[in-house]
């Protein structure tokens, strides 16, 4: 018996690296996958049917049950497309992996508006369209479901060269955040998963050696689990994930000043001496490869 037996999964971006893992994963524990995959380059250009259709034979010769879509997250038919494969595969869909993404990594000195728009476009819309008809189907059903989508350290803390990449994976978070509160009335939880994992979309930005450590098969685990009926009061959080660790990212607050609401506001300056009281207390910035 696994832990997912009767589910319906949708995996976006999972024709390899950690949407794979996650489709793989998800048919170990018994659910039903459409492994949706365009089967285009790392910045997102071309497509295939190989690699969708490679993840499907790999969960069918496992003995588990696996349908493939070639959609594109951008296009909200495909979207739309996706959700109605499940639904005509295997009945219903219970949960949403948005997980497909693209880089067009560039400082924000050379980056030109077409890199900004194509990667906002395809995870931040991408997220949003997919997520919308998700939603929309499982409100229907009147079962609740689970929605995991995936952000980055990029946008949480910050990455050089990814300010596109950054923007649209905080743009996420954000997104999460709202669904969890307004997901509660219909049994839909809702998170943001933030992976550190190898694969063709991270390889020459990693450090070398790490293949094994960074495997995506060590953030999977955590994604599942959250699909899985003990994790129906988890939602709207944060989770790192990656080389076997799984961290809750929260936002620490530090009061820097403070005076009751009705006395008169604080001056530059005052603000100023605070500031400068209190900054060597500061948390330390992190990098993403510290999470």
């Amino acid at each position: 018996m696994g832990k997912l037996d009767g589910k319906v999964a949708l995996v976006t971006g999972a024709g390899g690296g950690l949407g794979r893992a996650h489709a793989l994963l998800l048919a170990q524990e018994g659910a039903a996958v459409v492994v949706n995959d365009l089967g285009g380059a790392r910045d997102g250009t071309g497509g295939s049917a190989s690699m969708a259709d490679a993840v499907v034979a790999e969960i069918k010769a496992a003995g588990g049950q696996a349908a493939a879509d070639y959609g594109s997250v951008s296009d909200p038919a495909a979207a739309r497309g996706m959700i109605q494969t499940a639904v005509e595969t295997f009945g219903k869909l219970d949960i949403c992996i948005n997980n497909a993404g693209i880089l067009r990594d560039k400082s924000f000195k050379n980056m030109t508006d077409e890199m900004w728009d194509v990667v906002v476009d395809v995870h931040l819309r991408g997220t949003y369209l997919v997520a919308k008809a998700a939603w929309d189907q499982m409100i229907a059903q009147g079962n609740g479901g689970r929605i995991i989508n995936t952000s980055s350290t990029s946008g949480l803390i910050g990455n050089f060269g990814q300010a596109n990449y950054g923007a649209a994976k905080a743009g996420i978070a954000g997104l999460t955040r709202v669904l969890a509160l307004e997901g509660r009335k219909y049994g839909i939880t809702v998170n943001t998963l933030a992976p550190a994992a190898w694969s063709r979309l991270t390889e020459d930005i990693m450090p070398e050696g790490m293949e094994a450590r960074l495997a995506p098969e060590k953030v999977s685990p955590a994604v599942v689990w959250l699909c899985t009926d003990d994790a129906q009061n988890v939602s709207g959080r944060q989770f790192c994930a990656g080389s076997n660790r799984i961290s809750l990212l929260s936002w620490q607050v530090d009061v820097i000043a403070d005076k009751d609401a009705t006395d008169e506001p604080w001056t530059v300056e005052e603000v100023g001496e605070k500031m400068l009281e209190s900054i060597d207390s500061w948390p330390k910035l992190l990098k993403p490869m510290e999470v």
